[in-house]
């Protein structure tokens, strides 16, 4: 099952976006969930472009205009048709850098684990090795030693590889915030000292990510078996990044963002997929530079003592820290009731919250500054919510294709997806179940040459862990 945000988000006008602050000659385009596979191919051609990629688990993709294309006529083509559900550039983002660096002796200190009274939170739970934190960034150090105890297998979403080494340092300072090692007498303390770290790059050596990555990482990391993920990059207004963490959220993941820091108020509306994050002083107080808006769910500390590259430590502001503070304190919850259901920990998050500023949700601190004592007290006595799956598969026959003559032996290719996992996937021939497969790519063997010469009728039958099935479109073919 694909999923997809209900409203349509159109580029008004891409002449300024395509250059310096986007790929080039690239759209992420995402159509409606009743849009196949087919008719989804078929528009993309027809528009003279190409898709160079499927996100995966996403009904979004990656369209490669010819150069002598004009973006702008190709959006408007596009913007018109029916079978569109948005359709973005895909934009270059710089990551959410240290506005400020302190020089002042007490924010060389963890200021801010007192302040979200982490270290009454730790009574109940420092964390837990079945929560996994995905850390999007620009990879982490595996060789510092307040993280490699931490660390789990990642993946690089910007290289196609599994080599999630930190090329920039940015991400080695999100991922000790949220998850370095605790109480073992060396460097820092995360806020969830004992969960894993999930690494994956993102970005480029300089530490620029595009949507394209973030959104191929989060579904990767929800397969994997993150429970929380931490992008500190501003991805507010990409369909393509809300669709993924909407994924994320279907199979009981709480993503967290940062807000950014431009210092101004934002008109973005925010995504009900990502709990974004603004950043507050040790006074409790916004800090200058921390983006404000709509989009601002919670608040949390700003400035932060962490890991860096290299084995070393220190200092590092801005929102991209304000949001690992968050992230830990979602995986402590998760940490203390693991069948909490997204929707319950990001409820558990905002209640739980001190509020500040005026009373009640305001766009600078949201629904206030995260507390982690209080959050993890929520989640002692929240009763998790019964998790009813009725939603079934989806199937079909990849190959071989309508109408082809067939001899020896065939490899019948289906694709099959689930909100939550595919557990079987059966090939029927002439309505008789010849053969299964239980874990994709799910390819299925079948003689030709046992059968008689004639005419023969192929479906798949996909099975979930509910039991709930669905059954193919036929393919009709010969011997």
């Amino acid at each position: 099952m694909h999923y997809l945000m209900s409203s349509i988000f159109i580029v008004a006008s891409v002449a300024t976006a395509f250059g310096q602050t986007s790929v080039p000659g690239r759209f992420l385009v995402g159509f409606k969930s009743n849009v196949s596979e087919s008719q989804s191919d078929d528009v993309i051609r027809k528009m003279g472009a190409r898709s160079s990629k499927k996100l995966s688990r996403l009904s979004v993709h990656i369209v490669d205009l010819p150069p002598t294309a004009n973006p702008n006529a190709v959006a408007n083509q596009f913007r018109n048709l029916p079978e569109l559900e948005f359709i973005e550039p895909d934009m270059i983002l710089a990551p959410v850098q240290a506005a400020v660096v302190p020089n002042d002796p007490g924010y060389s200190s963890q200021w801010h684990l007192p302040k979200i009274q982490a270290p009454s939170a730790w009574v109940t739970t420092q964390g837990s090795p079945a929560i996994k934190i995905a850390i999007l960034d620009t990879g982490v150090d595996p060789s510092h030693s307040d993280l490699n105890s931490r660390l789990t297998a990642g993946w690089n979403t910007y290289s196609g590889n599994s080599d999630s080494t930190d090329v920039h340092g940015h991400g080695t300072k999100v991922a000790g915030t949220a998850s370095a090692s605790g109480n073992n007498g060396l460097g820092v303390a995360g806020v969830a000292w004992n969960t894993l770290i999930m690494p994956i790059r993102v970005s480029d050596a300089t530490g620029y990510a595009t949507y394209s990555s973030i959104a191929s990482a989060l579904t990767w990391a929800s397969d994997n078996g993150a429970r929380v993920a931490n992008i500190s990059f501003d991805v507010v207004g990409s369909s393509s990044v809300s669709a993924a963490a909407q994924y994320f959220q279907s199979r009981n993941g709480v993503v967290i963002s940062s807000a950014g820091n431009s210092g101004i108020s934002s008109n973005l509306a925010a995504s009900p997929y990502i709990i974004t994050v603004s950043a507050t002083d040790p006074n409790d107080l916004l800090y200058s530079w921390s983006t404000t808006g709509n989009r601002v769910k919670l608040s949390a500390p700003g400035c932060v003592y962490t890991t860096f590259n290299g084995n070393g430590y220190g200092s590092a502001c801005g929102t991209s820290f304000s949001s690992p503070v968050v992230a830990g304190v979602a995986a402590l919850v998760l940490s203390r009731n693991p069948n909490l259901t997204s929707a319950q920990v990001t409820s558990i998050l905002v209640s739980s919250a001190d509020d500040l500023g005026p009373a009640g949700y305001d766009i600078q601190y949201g629904s206030g500054r995260v507390n982690a004592a209080r959050a993890v007290g929520l989640a002692l006595n929240q009763t998790p919510t019964p998790i009813s799956d009725t939603q079934a598969p989806t199937v079909r026959i990849l190959s071989p294709t309508q109408g082809a003559t067939l001899w020896g032996n065939t490899t019948v290719s289906v694709s099959a997806s689930d909100n939550v996992s595919v557990t079987r996937v059966e090939l029927l021939v002439n309505g008789t179940v010849t053969g299964a497969s239980s874990s994709a790519p799910f390819n299925i063997d079948w003689n030709v040459n046992k059968r008689s010469r004639g005419t023969f009728f192929l479906q798949s039958r996909a099975f979930d862990a509910a039991g709930n099935s669905t059954l193919s479109s036929t393919v009709t073919v010969y011997r």
